[in-house]
């Protein structure tokens, strides 16, 4: 059974930090790539930052960018998002997406094959 968890969500002020975790089961790890996409209240869900199953390169949207980083953790089936710089519009949950095979640009919703259960992140001004 594939299931993706995230944690590592909560409350944090304007301009701090917060790492956030997935814990992937259920596959290969590398035959996959691992996405974090967000959904603000009232919007749409966006894409954030995905790294591809191939040769792990990251991608991430614009709005981020420099912000937020993503690794990962292939001996514990972990990945990670470092958030770092959080301002009031990062407040959503944030989803931990697996869709199969490599990608050469951000996840895109309509491929993704699995998603995890989100963790909400709240920043405070």
């Amino acid at each position: 059974e594939v299931q993706l968890v995230e944690s590592g969500g909560g409350l944090v002020q304007a301009g701090g930090s917060l790492r956030l975790s997935c814990a992937v089961s259920g596959f290969t790890f590398d035959d996959w790539t691992i996405g974090w996409f967000r959904q603000a209240p009232g919007k749409e869900r966006e894409a954030v930052s995905c790294m591809s199953a191939d040769d792990g390169t990251a991608y991430y949207t614009d709005s981020v960018q420099g912000r937020f980083t993503m690794s990962s953790d292939k001996a514990k089936n972990t990945v990670y998002l470092q958030m770092n710089s959080l301002q009031g519009g990062d407040t959503a949950v944030y989803y931990c997406s697996a869709e199969v095979g490599p990608v050469e640009q951000l996840c895109g919703e309509e491929d993704t094959d699995y998603w995890g259960k989100g963790t909400l992140v709240t920043v405070s001004s």
